[in-house]
């Protein structure tokens, strides 16, 4: 798990300023909540008096308020209202929790989770689907997997288990020959060029329109350690794109937030099939990649065989590893060895020019040194 990316926390329909909302991400338990003027807050959710959970206390104005003491909370993370001290009193210096950016698109509401000043940070997905005309947006799709996200992300950059895992697309064979590998610095894309199915072998020829085998294919696509992106085309006129924001809950759960955009059969009456449709897809992948063991992805190259097909796979780990080597990820086992002992918090941008926390940085494998 790494910091210094963006992560959905919750949909943004949740999101309310009626109560607070938790979410927990790496490990770590995070509280989100909306001002009086409808702004989307991301904080750590321990309270530094005594450590009630925020998340579990209400939102007053534009603070979220601990229900253990009353502590009030504003969007910057700074503590603005002590009860027992009244309405005079000195609020200590260090009475602050992190607050993260936040980014509201696509209906969902996503936290930047690291100390990154704003000009150094990878920006937030751009879907250029969204919104425009010819496209539609599927619901957004909560997905409960119990699995470590690298494994569900490395599932969707695989261009060989489709013929394997999937049965409607049973006759979409890998061919060497027809992929290619694409590699950006946050980033890699697998391409696949496939044959059209023949007709009444699956589902996917009722949508075609065309012949051009110039016009069936599919990519995947990681961004970031945690976002992908996946377009498969049809014909030039039946296109999916599926979007999959990965919310690592920790080292063996994984939240998805999954939208499908399609530029045909955009009447709102097909959403329901092609919502099935795509569930019924992802639900062959969970039943797969729930029984994947170990559960984490191996630390060494040598505990698994990687061999043609699993190029992509190769290339995403080579990123996460470029990641760690800059003190990126998390220390999950010393995490682990300390929970309920410690606590912790993703550093947030505030650190980096205020000092005094009271809640301990999250431990980081150490990076690489020069």
């Amino acid at each position: 798990m790494y910091i210094n990316f963006w992560y959905p926390v919750c949909t943004a329909a949740e999101l309310t300023h009626e109560a607070p909302v938790r979410a927990q991400i790496m490990h770590l338990r995070f509280v989100a909540f909306r001002d009086a003027e409808g702004q989307a807050h991301v904080l750590s959710d321990t309270c530094v008096h005594r450590g009630g959970s925020l998340s579990k206390g209400k939102v007053w104005k534009d603070r979220v308020v601990c229900p253990y003491h009353g502590w009030q909370f504003d969007g910057t993370g700074a503590c603005r209202h002590i009860p027992v001290l009244g309405n005079d009193g000195k609020i200590p210096a260090r009475a602050k929790v992190d607050s993260y950016p936040v980014e509201e698109r696509y209906g969902i509401v996503f936290a930047f989770l690291g100390d990154q000043p704003e000009s150094e940070r990878i920006p937030l997905w751009d879907m250029p689907e969204w919104d425009q005309p010819g496209w539609r947006a599927s619901e957004i799709n909560i997905i409960e997997l119990n699995a470590y996200f690298e494994r569900s992300m490395e599932n969707g950059l695989d261009p060989v288990h489709n013929e394997f895992v999937h049965a409607l697309q049973g006759n979409l064979k890998f061919n060497p020959d027809k992929v290619w590998i694409e590699e950006d610095d946050w980033g890699a894309k697998v391409s696949v060029r496939m044959d059209p199915p023949k007709k009444g072998t699956t589902q996917l020829e009722n949508l075609r329109e065309d012949e051009n085998p110039e016009h069936f294919g599919a990519f995947s696509y990681h961004y970031g350690p945690n976002t992908l992106v996946t377009r498969i085309s049809l014909s030039k006129d039946n296109v999916f794109v599926q979007y999959f924001f990965e919310q690592p809950v920790d080292g063996e759960h994984t939240r998805i937030f999954f939208i499908n955009m399609r530029n045909c059969m955009l009447d709102a009456s097909d959403d329901a099939k092609l919502n099935k449709i795509n569930l019924d897809i992802a639900d062959e992948d969970i039943v797969v990649v729930q029984e994947l063991y170990p559960r984490r992805t191996p630390e060494s190259s040598t505990k698994e065989i990687l061999i043609t097909g699993d190029e992509c796979i190769g290339v995403y780990r080579g990123h996460l590893q470029a990641w760690q080597d800059s003190g990126w990820r998390i220390d999950q086992k010393q995490l682990r060895e300390n929970a309920g002992d410690v606590a912790y918090a993703i550093p947030s941008p505030a650190r980096r020019t205020s000092k005094n926390w009271v809640l301990d940085s999250v431990p980081l494998m150490p990076p690489k040194s020069s």
